[in-house]
């Protein structure tokens, strides 16, 4: 079983950063691809942003590349969203997820409660 908790959400002009942390319970956060993914209000779950186990491998959707940028810490069993040129569009409630294999559905394992962000324009 594992629990996770986002954070680091809020409201933020267009063009502003923010950076998503999501803290992981167990002792095998390192086995676990971690995902990214958000739901604007009145459309479905979409994924954003990937990384593997072992941070080799990262993968992202197309609408956030080059712009946001995700990252873990297995030390501390968190995963990190750094986002960047956030634009109005990118407003939504974000979730972190957890799966035991390198998925980009939304098939993922575990869910964390999601942390809302807000880009004014």
């Amino acid at each position: 079983q594992v629990q996770l908790v986002e954070s680091g959400g809020g409201l933020v002009q267009a063009g502003g950063s923010l950076r998503l942390s999501c803290a992981a319970s167990g002792r095998t956060f390192s086995r676990y691809t971690m995902g990214w993914f958000r739901q604007a209000l009145g459309k479905e779950r979409e994924f954003v942003a990937g990384i593997s186990g072992s941070a080799g491998s990262t993968f992202y959707a197309d609408s956030v590349k080059g712009r946001f940028t995700t990252s873990r810490d297995n030390a501390k069993n968190t995963v990190y969203l750094q986002m960047n040129s956030l634009k109005p569009e990118d407003t939504a409630v974000y979730y972190c997820a957890a799966a035991r294999i390198l998925r980009s559905d939304p098939g993922y394992d575990y869910w964390g409660q999601g942390t809302q962000v807000t880009v004014s324009s």
